[in-house]
């Protein structure tokens, strides 16, 4: 596979981003036919209401009562996983898990790695990493595989490749896989795909993945997927590495059966998932498959600087099923390269600045109207709205104030004037006599304001045509009838 090579963006180059997205009509028509075919799915999975509530209720529940035990459920988990025979490495941040699975490799002397969905490896940028080190790294997610083929990143944390055409889709698999036609027929293309990732799973000298979930009582690794390539990833290579965002972990397996519940029919829209993979240890005495040797790295990299905070820690409950984004009236128009982010859309923009620093990402706290849909339709009810408010205001702060828990960047935008302006703005009006005298003095003042008015009475657009008055409308209905 000669794919094109990883193109890197920073969030902080999200303005410039956003406006080529908004001037690319074909990007624009292509979410927001996903996004509404999506809303449609999910609705038609939660067609009782009350069912619906209690769900969430439940789901919260079940993420909230894990966070509060979080360091005592990880230590369970990895005392059951060990007990099985799982290997347990603890990483700090993206440069020390990717320094964990480039030494297990080369334990192992592999240099083929076969991937399946792993959003964590994507925030790490494994893939990059590995491939610096003369390792091959294929996704075999369909997804997956054609953003790889196409050097980009995902743009959606459930549908990876979201923003191609079946056109696209097309011209990357001629360009790119040997003896590939060109059509646009959906299925062919599948069927092609698969044809060129399947010999890779029995080639692979590691298989690695993401997890879903994680059941601290049976030391329970499960996988949600729809391709099989999960099965075929962690069952057929010797060796099985899993990559782990520590707030994964749950106290008890039958926790996890309503957050599944819950995430395929937020995601996808579907009633279930195709397949429930529960990894519990490597290949036993008289077992024909499965890995010899099985890898859990737990990763941190900025996860408990939300967590040290009661409000934001929130953030940590989610369960990566994209219905935020899918309901997000900004992510619809400008899609999710435009963040220059692993995670982009509602979900993004409140745990990346924990990931990235709020000097990378405070613009993308700002890129929200707060209508509120993202709360609405979380399974787990992330406050998404209220965090985004503390993010903006945390960027806002003054880098001298001293808080509880700090945020790394905190005062990324805090500027001295603005500060002073919004400070004399509210005084004006916290008092009924300090109110009267600014209006006193705004009035007779006001021969110093700007002849020309920038922004709404400048640059607006008349209705064309323009609206009839009421008494025409009504005049008008009358006569008809």
């Amino acid at each position: 596979m000669n794919a094109k090579p990883l193109q890197f963006v920073k969030p902080a180059d999200f303005h410039a981003r956003a406006r080529a997205a908004l001037d690319d009509p074909k990007l624009r028509q292509s979410f927001r036919g996903a996004m509404d075919f999506l809303q449609d799915k999910r609705s038609a999975q939660f067609p009782d209401g009350d069912e619906l509530e209690r769900l969430r209720d439940i789901g919260e529940a079940v993420r909230r009562h894990a966070l509060a035990r979080l360091p005592d459920l990880l230590v369970q988990l990895e005392d059951k996983l060990t007990a099985a025979g799982v290997q347990v490495h603890w990483a700090e941040d993206g440069e020390q898990a990717n320094a964990i699975i480039h030494a297990i490799a080369e334990k192992a002397k592999a240099t083929r790695f076969i991937k399946g969905k792993s959003m964590a490896s994507e925030e790490i940028e494994l893939n990059h990493y590995l491939e610096a080190r003369g390792m091959t790294c294929l996704e075999s997610d369909m997804g997956e595989y054609i953003v790889q083929l196409a050097g980009e990143k995902p743009s959606h944390i459930v549908m990876p490749a979201i923003h191609k055409t079946k056109a696209d889709i097309a011209g990357l698999f001629a360009e790119h896989i040997p003896d590939a036609p060109y059509t646009e027929d959906v299925d062919s293309l599948i069927q092609t795909g698969r044809r060129a990732l399947r010999q890779a799973f029995v080639e692979a000298d590691i298989g690695l993945s993401g997890v879903n979930f994680a059941a601290a009582d049976t030391g329970t690794l499960w996988l949600v997927e729809n391709e099989g390539n999960g099965r075929l990833t962690t069952s057929v290579p010797d060796v099985h590495i899993a990559i782990m965002g520590m707030e994964k972990v749950v106290a008890k397996l039958e926790h996890i059966v309503p957050l599944a519940s819950l995430l395929t029919r937020s995601a996808t829209g579907q009633a279930i998932t195709t397949y429930f993979n529960l990894i519990s240890g490597p290949r036993r005495a008289g077992e024909k498959d499965g890995p010899r040797e099985v890898h859990l790295v737990l990763l941190d990299n900025g996860r408990s600087q939300a967590y040290a905070d009661e409000q934001l820690r929130a953030t940590l409950q989610c369960i990566r099923c994209g219905a935020c984004m899918n309901h997000c009236p900004v992510y619809t128009r400008i899609g999710g390269h435009a963040y220059g982010t692993t995670y982009p859309g509602p979900i993004g923009k409140i745990i990346s600045p924990h990931l990235l620093g709020l000097a990378a990402t405070a613009d993308l706290a700002t890129a929200s109207s707060l209508c509120g849909a993202c709360g609405e339709v979380c399974p787990v009810r992330i406050p998404i709205p209220q965090l985004l408010v503390r993010l903006r205001t945390e960027a806002n702060r003054n880098p001298a104030e001293q808080v509880a828990h700090p945020l790394r960047g905190q005062g990324a935008k805090f500027s001295r004037g603005e500060s002073l302006i919004w400070r004399f703005w509210s005084g004006a009006f916290a008092r009924p006599a300090s109110y009267r005298l600014f209006r006193w003095a705004a009035t007779r003042l006001r021969m110093l304001t700007p002849r020309a008015q920038l922004g709404w009475t400048q640059h607006r657009k008349p209705l064309t045509p323009a609206p009839r008055s009421l008494a025409d409308l009504l005049n008008a209905r009358g006569q008809e009838e």
